[in-house]
């Protein structure tokens, strides 16, 4: 699988007053009607356990020059408290999750389903808002296990 490009997201979710993010390179378009898009997330991971039961989450794709943000999102370990605090972000509007400023996109969603998918669920949600900054600059990709950047 490291042979497909991917693209790489930033995935939040504020649950019982704390925010939770991750990285994620499997954020997928499902449905254009209704407007639905799932991502895969580890069953042992706390962003798992967030996500499963506060049911509203963000997604930020990543600019090329986000990459530490993907390596600090992406650390086994991190502290739960103040993980946001080396980002910019701002609030989405419809749920109230992080936004990461600098970003390509962001979508705000709302989990319709999930599905157990062996150490991973696959959560499926329906987008509730999107916002497209006025410029972009080229993406951050992730294959073979590097990360590179596309126009």
């Amino acid at each position: 699988m490291g042979r497909l490009v991917q693209g790489v997201c930033v995935v939040t979710t504020r649950c019982g007053g704390h925010d939770h993010a991750m990285t994620a390179n499997t954020v997928t378009s499902v449905s254009l009607d209704p407007l639905l898009v799932l991502v895969s997330v580890e069953t042992e991971s706390r962003f798992h356990d967030a996500v499963l039961e506060c049911g509203d989450w963000g997604v930020s794709m990543l600019a090329a020059d986000q990459r530490p943000l993907s390596d600090w999102f992406s650390t086994r370990g991190r502290p739960l408290h103040g993980q946001l605090d080396r980002t910019a972000f701002r609030r989405g509007e419809r749920t109230g999750v992080a936004l990461l400023d600098g970003a390509l996109a962001h979508l705000e969603v709302r989990t319709t389903s999930t599905h157990e998918a062996g150490d991973h669920v696959i959560v499926v949600g329906e987008v509730l808002g999107l916002s497209v900054p006025d410029s972009i600059g080229p993406a951050l990709v992730h294959y073979r296990g590097r990360y590179g950047s596309i126009e």
